[in-house]
């Protein structure tokens, strides 16, 4: 059915280059835009989001949906407020309302099997975005970043930071996790990632988890929520730390997290030094915090790029063509083909994967003001564009 669908759409589209700009959304949108708009009349796209509570989701949403209706598209932006059964009921509905193509950032990686069996069975193309999702043979692709690279990053962070030196245990430092949401397929690579690059100074003892919570599922952020995630830092630091004992590195998955950890920091730490905090997304409120010293760094992840590279995936795919390596040509960005990866519980999935990159205070303005990601506010903090 995909197939049969994909040729009878050939026949009214064009694929249109486009590549990732080193700007934010207005020259990613230009790039879509520099195709043909008749070449994708009458498709319909439609996109469902996971929710509007974290700042990184409205960016994805504004994105894609800039650069599918510049290519002349019609979308359907549905956002399901963190619930799976809304988010299934709106991906009903944009199956009833006649989509052309899928694209799903799932809120549970394993709770879209049925609809999207349904999706299949109507020849519906299905894109999973940022996050992969699970136990469904409907999947065609996936899009997103190197999640593992995203806790190696930060991990290498920590290590670069410190001066860690394999084989030198002249000095150790107490690190605690905080990891994100157990239903979020990305957040064990982001905690893998990290926990792996640090091994080896957390076995020699260099690394003290003081708390002793080492696991991915003692370490879990449900909903990736701020309140839990400084809760369960206030716990931590009443439970271990109250003494004086110092706290060096929290590294946190995401800005949603390192938010609540910074908060928790701030009115419960009773040491004198400030740890360093790691985050990713680059949400405003991390951003500031980077600023005023704070937050030591996030992995940024230029969602801009991320919708361009799903905007000539879609059109590649509604053309009747069969994307490959050959699709990251188009790109001025770093985007990696990968079909060894991504295993769905289904088989591989061919995936395109984006490269985040580190912020810190002293690169702010060099990789996301003068790139056009945001711009700086009267107040010296940045605002994020679209």
């Amino acid at each position: 059915m995909k197939k049969f669908l994909a040729l009878i759409l050939a026949l009214v589209m064009a694929l249109s280059l486009v590549a990732c700009g080193s700007g934010a959304a207005s020259s990613a949108g230009s790039a879509a835009a520099s195709g043909s708009t008749s070449a994708a009349a009458g498709g319909k796209v439609g996109i469902a989001m996971p929710t509007k509570s974290l700042e990184r989701w409205n960016r994805d949403g504004s994105y894609l949906k800039e650069q599918f209706e510049s290519a002349g598209y019609e979308v359907e932006l549905t956002y399901s407020d963190n619930d799976v059964n809304q988010q299934v009921n709106d991906i009903e509905n944009l199956i009833s309302d006649g989509v052309s193509i899928l694209i799903v950032a799932a809120i549970d990686g394993e709770s879209l099997t049925n609809v999207l069996d349904s999706a299949d069975e109507a020849g519906i193309p299905v894109i999973s975005y940022d996050r992969l999702i699970r136990n469904t043979k409907a999947i065609d692709y996936y899009v997103s970043f190197d999640n593992y690279t995203v806790g190696v990053l930060q991990g290498q962070y920590v290590i670069d930071t410190l001066g860690l030196k394999e084989g030198d245990t002249s000095k150790s430092y107490n690190i605690e996790f905080t990891a994100g949401d157990p239903a979020d397929n990305n957040a064990g690579f982001f905690f893998n990632g990290a926990y792996d690059t640090l091994k080896t100074f957390i076995d020699s003892g260099v690394l003290k988890i003081v708390s002793g919570q080492t696991k991915f599922e003692e370490v879990a952020t449900a909903a990736w929520d701020t309140s839990t995630a400084m809760n369960r830092m206030q716990n931590i630091l009443a439970s271990y730390y109250s003494d004086g004992t110092q706290l060096d590195i929290a590294l946190c998955s995401n800005d949603s997290t390192a938010l609540g950890v910074t908060q928790a920091i701030e009115s419960d730490y009773a040491g004198s030094n400030t740890p360093i905090i790691t985050g990713q997304d680059g949400d405003e409120a991390n951003l500031k915090n980077i600023v005023d010293g704070k937050q030591s760094m996030t992995v940024y992840k230029a969602v801009a790029n991320e919708a361009v590279v799903t905007l000539a995936l879609a059109q590649a795919i509604l053309n009747g063509e069969t994307p490959d390596e050959g699709l990251t040509s188009q790109f001025d960005c770093e985007c990696a083909y990968d079909t060894t990866s991504y295993d769905n519980g289904t088989g591989i999935i061919p995936s395109y994967l984006l490269t985040p990159t580190v912020v810190t205070a002293d690169n702010i303005q060099e990789q996301l003001v003068d790139t056009g990601y945001y711009t700086m506010g009267t107040d010296g903090y940045p605002v994020a564009v679209g």
